[in-house]
């Protein structure tokens, strides 16, 4: 008897439970909400948040504030969102790295990518371009990894810290092909390339609408992009997975809440995101000037990508014996 109770006590309570949280995604928002960037401001990642925030504004009629915080290659900002409360006012936009690369290069985490987060939709990615000074003697992909293996660490290149997608992705061209270049390792993206510029470097990997300009100019040379097909705006630049099947290299952005948000409050935010990035106009203004392409999707889509993507670089990061701490 005292157990029929206690059961007919829980059912009552999760259907109560069950009913607010639906209630709270009828009338969700009702206050501000805050996007919380983990890196500096001005990057696609920033650029991705604020103009999906002015949207959502427009879409509910809340405020949406994003703030940067940034710092410990995003662990404060990510941290922070980990530890918020789950009611959907508290938001992550955040990068690939800090959701499946960072877990393998830093021993001591205070959040988990995968636990302390649940994923809404995926944003946007930014195929990569693999770029050299026009001194290399290389005008092809295949050329190129013919000097690294002739002259093995002889070619340096840049990326924008250790562990980052511009790292990894010429790590794992290393992997695949047995050439061997040195890493150089600067804070950002626009040290690197204005090295490379100046030929104090001689290669790099980095999103392609970063060197569109210099390319066009002359001062660099664009071997291959690490896209599946070749991109409409540089129709003539091979793909790098014509000399390397299958080899992808790109940065991806994603939206993200606090573990336990209600479900419904996280389906209506994933469907209005995904209308947002299906506007062209949207995609015009925000995506189009950056080379970037819309991947938003469903919450359980956006879900497989981390979980597939967690796996793969776990294995080149150990391969390669890269550790940050």
């Amino acid at each position: 008897m005292v157990m029929r109770r206690v059961l007919g006590i829980v059912a009552v309570f999760a259907a109560a439970c069950s009913l607010a949280f639906q209630a709270d995604a009828e009338t969700y928002p009702s206050k501000p909400i805050h996007i919380i960037v983990p890196y500096a401001a001005g990057g696609i990642t920033d650029i991705l948040a604020r103009a999906l925030g002015q949207r959502l504004t427009e879409s509910f009629g809340q405020q949406v504030v994003v703030e940067n915080k940034v710092g410990g290659a995003g662990h404060i900002g990510m941290d922070m969102v980990a530890k918020a409360p789950p009611d959907g006012y508290t938001l992550l936009v955040g990068a690939d790295a800090s959701f499946v690369m960072n877990p393998h290069l830093y021993s001591k985490l205070s959040y988990d990518p995968v636990n302390d987060f649940i994923p809404i939709s995926g944003l946007g990615i930014s195929p990569q371009a693999l770029a050299v000074n026009p001194a290399v003697p290389a005008r092809s992909v295949a050329e190129l990894i013919a000097l690294g293996k002739q002259k093995p660490g002889e070619l340096n290149y840049g990326t924008f810290g250790i562990g980052t997608s511009g790292h990894l992705n010429i790590v794992t061209i290393e992997q695949e092909t047995g050439a061997k270049f040195t890493p150089v390792h600067y804070r950002g993206a626009a040290p690197a390339i204005t090295d490379l510029l100046g030929d104090h470097i001689q290669m790099m990997i980095v999103a392609v609408g970063l060197l569109r300009q210099n390319w066009q100019a002359g001062k660099i040379r664009l071997l291959g992009i690490g896209s599946k097909q070749r991109l409409p705006q540089y129709p003539d630049i091979p793909t790098i997975a014509e000399t390397i099947p299958g080899y992808e290299a790109g940065s991806w952005y994603g939206l993200a809440a606090p573990k336990g948000t209600p479900r419904e409050i996280v389906d209506k935010l994933s469907a209005e995101t995904q209308k947002i990035f299906a506007d062209p106009g949207f995609r015009e203004k925000f995506l189009e000037p950056a080379t970037t392409y819309s991947i938003a999707s469903p919450p359980d889509q956006f879900a497989a990508r981390i979980h597939s993507e967690l796996e793969k670089w776990g294995k080149v990061i150990k391969n390669a014996g890269i550790h940050v701490d």
